[in-house]
């Protein structure tokens, strides 16, 4: 993979910044504000390892619900369908950690959106 410039990118649920990135690997510090959730999605080329680092998480795999609070963590296996929502009242913060042959933002197979993103 190339290295890239680090972006950063608002979208209807939050914000994310990718922090670091490198061949095969990518970081993201993502926020969630209170309310929100993300697509029910899955990648075709990427895995997932998210860390809660303020607030709590609700995660849904292969529609198994569990909660995460600070310091907890949860692995996304490559192909689950997956969301991650914030049912409380405070920002939810999470650092992602992607790992794959392609980790592009149009990895994205979405089944639901709050949002009607495609």
């Amino acid at each position: 993979m190339q290295k890239k410039s680090l972006d950063h990118d608002k979208r209807p649920w939050g914000e994310f910044q990718v922090i670091d990135c490198g061949d095969g690997f990518q970081v993201k510090r993502i926020i969630v504000l209170p309310g929100k959730r993300l697509s029910l999605q899955s990648h075709k080329f990427r895995k997932e390892h998210w860390v809660v680092s303020s607030g709590e998480a609700e995660v849904e795999i292969n529609n198994k619900i569990s909660k995460l609070t600070i310091a907890e963590s949860i692995d996304i296996p490559l192909g689950a369908i997956h969301r991650l929502s914030n049912k409380s009242k405070s920002k939810l913060i999470i650092i992602e950690i992607q790992f794959g042959s392609y980790l592009g933002e149009d990895d994205i197979i979405r089944y639901e959106d709050d949002f009607n993103r495609t």
